[in-house]
């Protein structure tokens, strides 16, 4: 298989095949983001020939009698057939249709029992593409997207160079909705700033509340010093939020969302996971993060944070 870089998947992808498509992120300006710096180059897609090339390996590697006796002997698990696929880059979707049903059309090929395919995508990779285009893609597999969507506070998005207004987040999620195309959020905790994480998670509840995204997968807001916003902070133009203080935004945003999802924390820069659906688990939702605004101290979750070498 080919992969180039650090391959970045969802928690939620683990049992899919990771099929390399694209590298890298066509915006590549957000002031946090230090994902996709290990690369030569901002953005590229691969030559159909190379994703052909993987399909292939996939595919023996589900049907060829010899894989299927080597797992024998060594006692491993058979191969099962490929369900789902997912593939790389911080948002392939944002292809054009062409070549996105291109590329389903060569999964199917090779790999007839997949039943999605799946990808992230920024809010904006739908704005070039018809409603005609995005059925034809939901129509072709294309189900199940993960979102950076991040946050509902508009001067957090603008302040972090994302290249959307909550306004966009409404009208390409329900253009996909339309299309029957499900999709999934991250939402960056701490992304507002020092004071401003209470008004921001009942800004993002207020967007994320007129939409149906399957999931809400928080993540805390890391920064590394080849980040932009490591040097805003420096300029002294920024502040980042406490540990707690980030513990207490989560909570307004359980507290407020008032939509049926999944909400899910399950990324390493969340130190303490938890997960569970909206309306039905709010309670223990809420428990569980009032134990830890309780129970842990400011410096030992700064300790994790300064200590996670990478996300």
């Amino acid at each position: 298989m080919h992969y180039t870089g650090t391959i970045w998947r969802p928690p939620y992808e683990a049992d899919s095949l990771l099929l390399e498509v694209t590298a890298g992120c066509t915006h590549h300006n957000c002031k946090f983001c230090t994902l996709y710096r290990d690369l030569p180059f901002r953005f590229r897609m691969f030559p159909l020939e190379d994703i052909e090339s993987d399909l292939l390996e996939a595919q023996l590697l589900c049907t060829d009698p010899i894989a299927r006796m080597t797992a024998r002997l060594r006692q491993l698990p058979q191969p099962e057939p490929v369900r789902r696929v997912f593939l790389t880059g911080a948002n392939p979707f944002v292809l054009q249709t062409e070549k996105l049903l291109a590329i389903a059309e060569r999964i199917h090929r090779y790999l007839p029992s997949v039943e999605s395919i799946g990808c992230f995508a920024r809010v904006t990779d739908s704005v070039n593409k018809t409603d005609e285009d995005l059925a034809q893609l939901r129509q072709a597999g294309y189900n199940g997207l993960t979102i950076g969507a991040e946050t509902g506070d508009n001067d957090a998005l603008s302040f972090m160079n994302k290249g959307y207004t909550a306004r966009d987040i409404l009208t390409q999620c329900r253009r996909l909705e339309a299309a029957g195309i499900e999709y999934g959020f991250f939402y960056l905790t701490g992304i507002s700033g020092k004071g401003k994480g209470d008004a921001g998670a009942k800004a993002t509840a207020e967007i994320f509340n007129q939409l149906h995204p399957f999931l809400v997968g928080p993540n805390m807001l890391t920064i590394y010093p080849d980040s932009g916003l490591y040097q805003e902070i420096r300029r002294g133009a920024w502040q980042e939020e406490g540990e707690l203080e980030k513990y207490r935004e989560l909570r307004t945003l359980v507290e407020n969302l008032r939509i049926s999802t999944y909400f899910a924390a399950m990324g390493a820069s969340n130190e303490f996971q938890f997960h569970g659906k909206l309306p039905e688990d709010r309670d223990r939702l809420l428990a569980a993060l009032d134990r830890i605004l309780s129970g842990e101290q400011e410096d030992d979750l700064r300790d994790y944070r300064r200590n996670l070498p990478h996300l």
